[in-house]
């Protein structure tokens, strides 16, 4: 079993930053990925950005180059950094960790983006 347990998000202005963390407990074994996923009221919810054990990372497009993931070098610690903020931006963020055929997810904080 893995628990996590996010912090971090509130009101920036556009243009503004963010960052996300995500502290994992429990059998953190690798290889394994951690990611942000975020949904925002009606939409779907997406993959943001991920980050494997080996230190690889994915982004998606809407955020590459404004959003960061890092893990620390424990790897229970998972961070999205969120520079460049947009109305686009606006949604409920959820930290994941997936090894082999288990996932895991966090509870979620709001992020929200003022106009």
């Amino acid at each position: 079993q893995v628990q996590l347990v996010e912090s971090g998000g509130g009101l920036a202005q556009p243009g503004g930053s963010l960052r996300l963390s995500c502290v994992a407990s429990g059998s953190i074994l690798s290889p394994n990925t951690m990611a942000w996923y975020r949904q925002a009221p009606g939409k779907q919810r997406e993959l943001v950005a991920a980050m494997q054990s080996d230190g690889s990372t994915n982004y998606a497009a809407s955020v590459k180059g404004r959003f960061t993931i890092s893990r620390d070098n424990t790897k229970k610690v998972v961070s999205l950094q969120m520079n460049s903020l947009n109305p686009d931006d606006p949604a409920v963020s959820y930290c994941t960790f997936h090894r082999g055929s288990r996932g895991f997810w966090g509870q979620g904080p709001q992020v929200t983006v003022s106009v």
